[in-house]
């Protein structure tokens, strides 16, 4: 029998250290490896980056010989197929591991419970599901896109307590504080990808990168739904020195040689047949599946939020409220468009957290899924 605390102790550690690699691992998870022999730890290790060795193997590298008859700790199955490194579960045979604590299954049907059978046939005693909801949470976005190909998308806005995310006029610099705008950046850091709509574009004209101190921080890949190309070629978001792809979804209405001059400035411009004058977000999101990205955090404005909650491709929403009021009738709402005739039709959000940052509160959720 297992000291079920102690068992609980090491897989948390494990997903703190699957945390370190968060943001940088996309397409795989995030994976953290304990090993553990007498009750210490022998050796850790996490996946740092993608093409990079996985948890395991780095654990088993840092335990060097302690790592035979250690038990492991990890927050996921070990790998069972060669991607760009080997079977991670082979390494962990290898190094005559005895026991293996495990959250959670691979989520992809293809390889789901292989990795474990393979331990279980060399005589490694395996347990699953130990913290395995914490498990699902930290790798939400490599679970959904291993599931259905899609990414998973959080809505991320900054509004004041009566919803509004700029005044009548459009002001909205700034509604939240510097600590938030701080936590957006890290926000963005973590996310293979961000999205806003051509009017934000045209208001504060972003540059949509990621500034965290000491210059460090990952730039996302960016996207813009503009559905006539109507976008500066002088645009910061073109011009901006990042190295992360730019990408413009528009429709068919958009001028030929507008698409031409853009890709001539190294954008890429995905055309999609026109939706009613917008531009269509599902197909969007198979595109970006298709393109390996896991999430995408959509920055606004408030008729691109209205366009993705109709759409149903959000899954959580981040909004950050400032202790402020705008009111006014003409004043901006988080979310525009139609919204709905009656309660009834409301979207609804669970799994709610509140977190303080500096004087504002970020509200977070997910998307109640229709049964």
């Amino acid at each position: 029998m297992h000291n079920r605390d102690s068992v609980d102790k090491f897989i948390s550690r494990a997903l703190r250290l699957a945390k370190k690699g968060y943001g940088r691992t996309s397409p795989n998870p995030a994976v953290g490896a304990v090993l553990v022999k007498k009750g210490k730890v022998v050796g850790e290790g996490y996946h740092r980056k993608a093409g990079e060795a996985h948890a395991e193997v780095n654990a088993i590298k840092a335990a060097g010989k302690e790592a035979k008859g250690a038990d492991l700790y990890i927050n996921l199955e070990p790998c069972s197929h060669h991607g760009r490194t080997p079977p991670c579960a082979d390494a962990v045979v290898k190094a005559g591991i005895k026991r293996a604590f495990i959250s959670m299954t691979d989520p992809n049907p293809s390889v789901s419970g292989k990795g474990i059978q393979i331990l279980r046939n060399a005589g490694i005693e395996v347990e699953t599901g130990i913290m395995e909801r914490e498990a699902k949470r930290l790798n939400e976005a490599f679970i959904k896109h291993v599931t259905t190909g899609l990414p998973f998308v959080t809505l991320k806005a900054a509004s004041t307590l009566d919803g509004r995310i700029a005044t009548k006029t459009g002001e909205s610099k700034w509604i939240t504080g510097e600590a938030a705008r701080r936590h957006v950046h890290k926000m963005r850091d973590s996310y293979d990808a961000i999205m806003v709509g051509i009017g934000t574009i045209h208001k504060d004209d972003p540059s949509l990168t990621t500034r965290l101190a000491g210059g460090k921080g990952k730039d996302p890949v960016r996207i813009v739904i503009d559905e006539k190309l109507a976008i500066s070629p002088e645009a910061r978001v073109i011009n901006r020195d990042s190295l992360s792809p730019l990408i413009i979804a528009t429709t068919d209405r958009a001028p030929k040689a507008k698409v031409k001059e853009l890709e001539d400035l190294n954008v890429k411009v995905f055309v999609f047949p026109n939706a009613h004058g917008m531009v269509p977000l599902k197909p969007l999101m198979k595109k970006l599946g298709d393109l390996q990205i896991n999430s995408l955090i959509i920055e606004g404005g408030s008729e691109v939020h209205a366009s993705a909650l109709k759409e149903g491709i959000v899954d959580k929403v981040a909004i950050f409220y400032a202790p402020k009021i705008i009111g006014g009738i003409h004043s901006i709402s988080v979310v525009g468009g139609e919204g709905a005739s009656l309660l009834a039709e409301a979207i609804e959000v669970e799994e709610i957290k509140t977190k303080k940052i500096g004087p504002d509160i970020l509200f977070e959720g997910y998307i109640k899924k229709s049964a």
